[in-house]
């Protein structure tokens, strides 16, 4: 029993409401679920094509990852439309395969028409995968035309077993969800005081620890991100206010949030007693008051953090007490009446963003397949679908040469374990298919985490099914990394030639929207709006900070900016320190007697966070343009609504120090 507690608290700490490993456990179930009862169906009733098997495989996956439908019903009319979708494509790849140029040309049309549908909401981007997969799988394989019925019951099993698992046997469940979200910001705050107290321990504090707990405050940010998910709050009311059940959990997270950043900012002013946070730790109330009873009140400084760490503990107790007189329904989503959903219509202008992306694809993958061609005339499908998922998800051209770097080298590691794994297994059916979906299940787990990781897996598993084929061979797979290779490169070179989406243009959309989320609070601020308010602009203004990091992260890899890394970490650092004195300034303020000399100063910060809207990107490249950080300390007091309006200042200058 204390192996598998510590083993959930392992897993909550480093995969926050187990989303991850939900998402990993849905596709292998229902790809292995789906293979066994087509195996079943193989044996006792009539053989099946492999293309039956490989369209069940794929559209499995895509059922795990692209349906995300708000309710059940709607994910079902989403499989369905898939389904048929899928299968046609399937049986219009077969009815081309005798016109090999005109299905490739056909090939490209379904490419652009995939992925401009994104445009018109989750379904579309759905049907939209689940057509491209099923006319690949229909190209690669070819299955004839009286096979074509066998491929609809794979496509059928595949879309039944996705929903059931989905619904039944791994449903959503937000209650659920934020509980176990909840356990995990817990289990960060103790990871965070862990590193604490081995910072603590040593003799001089380096920067390598600055690092490091600047590191757990961030992995708490994405717990505590992910448990206000959970919460439809601002859906509920416009202001929600305090006593509500799901409100008061708002406040005490966003409350734990604040005090864990406060204690990482004091502490690394004054660091506290060693005893003090091992008591912390151990959750030892008569310990923790007896080492703070011991403090020197002398040293201002200490004892404001050590002021800190009791606020931390707290609100934790806080949290637990809230998140306990919560009910089920306290996080029921009001239904959207459909007129209120916006429709999307066609528009293929040119300042369009998914008709550039929809030409940018097709156009990677078309120049995908023509090398793809001169290399095999089998095996060229392996090139466009590089070219076609390289593009998954990024938002900028350093975005997609990143991600194809991530692909080949995951393809390349994949490969040469792959050949020993297939070698050693030769061809066991019982030893491959284990293997398989372990490899699988282990794919899509780290799929968040780490592009080339999924990669790596899934090279792996394709590995043994061709050792199980009896196809394995070295040449096959370098041809494999060829064709990938050939696909990187092509979506990468595209993404930097056609329309290209500059990082620097990414970010100064970033920013933008940063620097909006910051207007908003100071003006409602200004204009005397509820507390609740405020934590909910706050929030919002996390969000944007969260998206500005990741706009960001291309220009830390060090082959593209090799002098700047230091210089973006700074800089990016800058803008985590204003967000987290916001939290401050949007807790307290309420509290804050408005004044003109207060509100003057609002005016200040509005005037600065303009001026920082149009500088943009540019802080990002400017080296030397940041200056060194502010020794200031934060007073945990209830009248600090003024310093952190303050240090927001003092943080936008640091940006900015032309201004002010």
């Amino acid at each position: 029993m204390e192996i598998r507690s510590r083993v959930r608290d392992w897993l909550l700490a480093n995969d926050p409401a187990f989303s991850r490993l939900r998402q990993a456990t849905r596709i292998t179930a229902t790809i292995v679920s789906s293979v066994l009862l087509l195996m079943a169906f193989h044996y006792l009733v009539a053989p099946l094509p492999s293309a039956a098997y490989g369209l069940a495989v794929s559209l499995s996956i895509e059922g795990g990852l692209a349906v995300r439908d708000r309710t059940h019903g709607e994910q079902l009319v989403t499989r369905v439309i898939a389904v048929v979708a899928g299968v046609s494509m399937v049986a219009l790849a077969s009815l081309l395969e005798s016109h090999r140029y005109v299905s490739d040309v056909v090939f490209l049309l379904i490419i652009f028409l995939a992925v401009y549908g994104r445009s018109f909401g989750a379904r579309w981007f759905a049907v939209g995968m689940f057509a491209f997969m099923s006319y690949f799988i229909g190209a690669y394989l070819r299955p004839t035309a009286d096979q074509l019925p066998a491929l609809f019951l794979g496509a059928a099993v595949s879309a039944t077993v996705a929903h059931l698992v989905r619904t039944v046997l791994l449903p959503d469940n937000r209650y659920r969800d934020l509980m176990r979200a909840a356990a995990s910001v817990q289990q960060r705050v103790d990871q965070m005081l862990e590193e604490l107290l081995d910072v603590a321990r040593k003799p001089m504090l380096l920067e390598t620890d600055r690092t490091r707990l600047h590191r757990r405050e961030e992995r708490l940010k994405e717990a505590v991100l992910m448990a206000e998910s959970f919460i439809p709050t601002e859906n509920r009311r416009p202001e929600p206010e305090p006593g509500l059940a799901s409100s008061d959990v708002v406040i005490n997270l966003f409350d734990l949030h604040l005090a864990a950043e406060s204690v990482i900012v004091l502490s690394l002013q004054a660091m506290p007693p060693v005893a003090l946070i091992e008591a912390m730790l151990a959750r030892n109330s008569a310990e923790i008051e007896a080492e703070t009873a011991r403090i020197d009140r002398t040293n201002e400084r200490l004892a404001e953090t050590v002021k800190a760490l009791s606020w931390l503990r707290n609100v934790r107790q806080r949290l637990a007490g809230s998140l306990s007189k919560l009910d089920e329904h306290d996080l029921d989503d009001p239904s959207e009446p459909e007129s209120g959903r916006a429709a999307t219509r066609l528009n293929l202008s040119f300042d369009n963003p998914a008709l550039k992306s929809a030409i940018q694809i097709t156009l990677a993958a078309g120049i995908a397949m023509v090398f793809g061609l001169m290399l095999s005339r089998d095996r060229w499908f392996w090139a466009v679908l590089a070219a076609f998922l390289v593009f998954t998800n990024t938002r900028s051209r350093g975005d997609t040469a990143v991600k194809a770097l991530q692909r080949s080298a995951g393809t390349l590691f994949g490969i040469v374990v792959g050949i020993v794994a297939g070698t050693l297994v030769a061809g066991n059916i019982y030893l491959v298919l284990p293997l398989s979906a372990l490899c699988v299940f282990l794919a899509f787990y780290f799929l968040a985490v780490s592009y080339a990781t999924m990669t790596f897996f899934v090279s792996v598993v394709l590995s043994l099914l061709y050792s199980l084929m009896g196809v394995l061979t070295p040449e096959l797979l370098q041809l494999r990394l060829e064709e990938t290779l050939i696909g990187s490169i092509a979506g990468a070179a595209v993404a930097f030639v056609v329309f290209p989406t500059r990082t620097r243009t990414s970010l100064d959309l970033a920013i933008k929207s940063w620097c909006g989320e910051l207007t908003g609070l100071l003006q409602a601020a200004k204009e005397g709006a509820s507390g609740m308010a405020l934590i909910v602009r706050s929030q919002a203004l996390d969000r944007a900070y969260r998206d500005l990091a990741a706009a960001a992260k291309p220009l830390g890899v060090s082959w593209q900016l090799v002098t700047r890394p230091g210089h973006v970490r700074q800089t990016l650092a800058i803008f985590m320190g204003c967000t987290y004195w916001a939290r401050v300034f949007a807790r307290r303020v309420a509290d804050e007697a408005v004044d003109p000399t207060f509100l003057s100063d609002i005016d200040e910060n509005l005037a600065l966070v303009r001026s920082i809207e149009e500088k943009g990107a540019g802080y990002f490249y400017d080296v030397g343009r940041v200056s060194g950080p502010v020794d200031r300390h934060l007073p945990i007091s209830k009248d600090d609504a003024g310093l952190g309006l303050e240090m927001i200042g003092i943080s936008l200058n640091r940006l900015h120090p032309a201004v002010g």
